[in-house]
């Protein structure tokens, strides 16, 4: 790699770091992200758990990191397991996906079909929540009403029941399991049925 003195020999010292000696606070997000990518391949890993890793990204460097994980992931045969609260990415890296709300499983299957067969209440409310670049496009979901839960102290029953628009009483005693209402999709909700016919 070229230093800066090569570059200009018997310069003054560089008014910046030289590349690979600066500190965390010295260098971008972007380029952050991508020596965290860069040390989770060092030892050549089946598998990398990226929480949130655009998160502190701007849009265009996203699309970059995005990229650069797509190809990588092609490229060395990995797996990702990508914990993000961005549907919209999650639909460009993802093949099945998996929805929690408060520390419990929702929602789980083929991307594909929990985005066109959503079941679980909370899943639908996040579909509904992602940007369409269309001003003639309306909600179809109504926005779950209320406050979140404490984590600390969650609710009984389903954990979603008390801002839920289809909560039933029972909801508030029993905690739904997940069941396979579809090949491969599994949804945690006593009236998920409702959603696929």
């Amino acid at each position: 790699m070229e230093t800066y003195r090569n570059i200009v020999p018997g310069g003054p010292a560089p008014p910046f770091p030289e590349p690979g000696t600066q500190l965390p606070h010295q260098i971008s997000g972007g380029q952050r992200q991508r020596v965290v990518i860069a040390r989770a391949l060092v030892t050549t890993p089946d598998l990398i758990v990226a929480d949130e890793p655009i998160a502190m990204a701007d849009v265009s460097v996203r699309t970059l990191l995005l990229d650069l994980m797509m190809r990588l992931k092609n490229e060395l045969n990995l797996t990702y397991l990508f914990i993000t609260h961005d549907l919209a990415t999650a639909k460009y890296v993802c093949d099945r996906i998996a929805i929690m709300y408060l520390g419990r499983l929702c929602e789980i299957g083929p991307l594909a079909d929990v985005y066109e067969h959503s079941g679980h209440p909370y899943t639908r409310a996040l579909l509904e929540a992602v940007p369409v670049p269309d001003p003639r496009h309306r909600r179809k979901e109504p926005m779950p009403a209320g406050e979140i839960p404490s984590a600390i102290n969650p609710p009984s029953g389903c954990r979603f029941h008390p801002r839920c628009p289809i909560a039933k009483d029972n909801c508030s005693v029993d905690e739904p399991e997940l069941r396979e209402l579809r090949p491969g999709h599994l949804i945690a909700c006593h009236y998920a049925e409702q959603f696929l016919e």
